[in-house]
């Protein structure tokens, strides 16, 4: 399980490493990573274990493609995805379309949220983590958590 903030830098050819307190979990999923596209926030991309992505696509590819909605899921999301291995520094490229669709530059976030990664442009992470929630905004499965 992944988790925690890293300010990333990417190289000139567009390379970012993954911290090394999370290697070890790379490389026991397979050491294979899926990038794609986050369909729901622009300024991220999302970093799947194949694995992980597997499942995900799965059930993604399993939507109806008669509903525009699940298409253009299907289309952010299987699409787009892209496999990438580490090299023996522990870095993965992402793909040039997937950063300058988003934004994502010379400086950047990684977070670990749970069983995926999800790449932030330094600029999108920024603005994303100042917007506090509201309580019009909380739900009844939030209600229930014990903070």
């Amino acid at each position: 399980m992944f988790q925690g903030e890293t300010a990333v830098t990417l190289d000139d050819k567009g390379r970012v490493a993954i911290p090394a307190a999370h290697r070890e979990a790379v490389a026991a999923a397979g050491n294979r990573l899926v990038v794609t596209y986050n369909p729901f926030e622009h300024g991220c991309l999302w970093i799947f274990p194949e694995g992980e992505w597997e499942r995900v696509r799965d059930r993604v590819i399993g939507l109806s493609s008669v509903k525009a909605v699940h298409r253009n899921l299907q289309m952010k999301l299987v699409g787009a995805a892209m496999h990438v291995e580490p090299d023996a520094n522990g870095r993965i490229q992402l793909p040039a379309s997937h950063r300058n669709t988003n934004g994502i530059e010379k400086r950047a976030v990684l977070l670990g949220m749970g069983e995926k990664f999800e790449l932030w442009s330094e600029q999108a992470h920024q603005a994303k983590i100042r917007q506090t929630i509201g309580e019009d905004e909380i739900t009844e499965d939030m209600l229930d958590l014990k903070l």
